[in-house]
């Protein structure tokens, strides 16, 4: 299995879990204000909160620097924003190095001039 369908895997696998929680939560909990305050309901969880803060605003940061800098070539970042916020940094993260492998094959495939078949 290559890469690009490694993080491909991996994109799905990091919808799928933590959606596993999400569900569960609300369907006991409900949709509310109450889940902002269960991702501080004590030391462990806020710690694991603000990390997860923290590093999506540094992969928001990465990916607009990868893109002016030409490794994310014609890559939109907003859907992997979206991503980000709608499920988590598990699918985004994995989505946008998935999406930009795919680039990368394309890229060469232009600058060789013949057609390379992307790996499955």
């Amino acid at each position: 299995m290559d890469r690009g369908n490694i993080y491909l895997v991996l994109a799905v696998f990091g919808a799928l879990v933590p959606y596993f929680f999400f569900v569960d939560y609300f369907a006991s909990e409900g949709l509310g204000r109450q889940f902002i305050g269960a991702l501080f309901v004590n030391g462990a969880a806020g710690g694991f909160t603000a990390d997860l803060l923290i590093t999506s605003l540094v992969f928001w940061i990465w990916m607009g620097a990868d893109v002016h800098q030409g490794q994310g070539r014609r890559l939109p970042i907003w859907p992997f924003v979206l991503l980000n916020l709608a499920i988590g940094l598990s699918c985004a993260l994995p989505a946008y190095l998935w999406k930009r492998e795919r680039r990368a094959w394309s890229a060469r495939q232009e600058s060789v001039g013949v057609e390379i078949d992307l790996p499955r």
